[in-house]
């Protein structure tokens, strides 16, 4: 099962976590150094719904909750 939003196509972003060590020089500090950066994905945040399609048939389906609040998504 794909983590993609069945109604806005909302899906995994990659991106980085950066860990930083260090006094800022604001605070008197030599400066803050980067010490690790790793991959990681951004995952949408799905649910799964039993909705009322547009048809008027009934199904399970996988919707970001953006769309179940905005009311993009009927549930049955």
């Amino acid at each position: 099962m794909s983590k993609i939003c069945e109604i806005c196509g909302k899906k995994p972003v990659a991106g980085r976590s950066i860990v930083r060590h260090g006094i800022p020089k604001k605070k008197g500090g030599i400066g803050l150094n980067i010490t690790g950066i790793n991959a990681r994905r951004f995952m949408p945040n799905l649910q799964r719904v039993h909705a009322v399609l547009p048809n008027g048939s009934k199904k399970h389906i996988q919707v970001c909750t953006r769309c179940i609040r905005s009311g993009k998504v009927t549930k049955a």
